[in-house]
């Protein structure tokens, strides 16, 4: 293997040839390409030719092949690619905001930090009941985070956008439904401390389809179903914790009438997730290639 570098960055992407190029190019504004390197894993022509096209203006970026056999196991691949101490990882449908690398290497270089999380910001309009709730569960989370990270206690890395040390765990399970929560749980059982930066945001677009909702929060809440996790002391999600620490706050979080109205629908919808997550990964136990199905609207 060649020389180590300080960190990299590794971006997973599938079909998204319109907004993989703004993902790189808000990394590579803040990178040093003498200690660092930036690679993303996708699958498709489209993607990929953008990536080969960055990689003209920015020598430090580069492609690697995915055989499209789930997230995690292209996380896999580009794990043994990388070259740097540290990895931060973040989608190819999200950027980052172009101050937020150094705030999260600060934190990550403490030996005794093993994950660093950044912050996810809700780039959907607050003004429709799907853009309502992307607001209302990202910021409940980033509450959440501020306060166990001030304790030092277990929280959950954001997968949009989150870095560690790859020393630290060099694979991650191919069948993972939610590959943060895995390494958050992985990490801080070894001792490890998972942090928050809400200095450094991740900017997202959230799903604009009630069908498209239930998709991406049904393979995601499914991850903490799954028996490494379920079984877990610091397990953070399931409908029971949910109902007990999240109820006060989302019903003090509308500003309107017609938000408290989208509140209750939420708490259906909720009820309506795990009921399906519980059908499909504790009862019919469905695989990730069935359970991972490509969310259009979030593009």
């Amino acid at each position: 293997m060649s020389e180590s570098l300080k960190y990299s960055v590794l971006i997973t992407a599938y079909k998204e040839p319109n907004t993989i190029g703004k993902a790189i190019d808000a990394f590579a504004c803040q990178m040093d390409p003498e200690q660092s390197e930036l690679i993303v894993v996708c699958p498709d022509k489209e993607t990929t030719d953008v990536v080969l096209e960055r990689a003209k203006v920015y020598p430090f970026v580069r492609h690697v092949q995915d055989p499209q056999q789930g997230k995690p196991a292209a996380l896999n691949i580009g794990m043994k690619e990388v070259r740097g101490t540290m990895v931060f990882l973040s989608d190819g449908d999200v950027f980052v905001a172009d101050d937020s690398l150094a705030p999260m290497l600060e934190i990550l270089e403490d030996d005794k930090v093993g994950a660093v999380t950044a912050h996810p910001i809700s780039t959907s309009s607050r003004k429709t009941m799907l853009g309502y709730w992307s607001h209302l569960l990202t910021d409940a989370i980033h509450s959440m985070r501020q306060k166990r990270n001030q304790t030092k206690d277990f929280l959950i890395l954001s997968g949009y956008y989150f870095g560690y040390k790859p020393s630290l765990i060099c694979k991650i399970p191919e069948d993972a439904l939610s590959e943060d929560a895995v390494i958050s749980h992985m990490l801080f059982d070894e001792g490890y401390e998972v942090r928050y930066c809400e200095n450094a945001e991740v900017y997202v677009k959230y799903p604009t389809t009630y069908k498209d909702w239930l998709i991406q929060k049904v393979r995601s809440a499914g991850g903490y179903q799954q028996d490494y996790i379920r079984h877990s002391k610091h397990n953070m999600r399931s409908p029971l914790i949910e109902a007990i620490s999240g109820t006060w706050l989302a019903i003090s979080y509308p500003k309107n009438p017609i938000e408290f109205i989208w509140t209750l629908m939420l708490f259906a919808a909720r009820v309506h997730l795990w009921f399906l997550v519980f059908l499909n990964v504790r009862v019919f136990k469905k695989p990730l290639s069935t359970l991972w199905k490509r969310v259009e609207t979030t593009k």
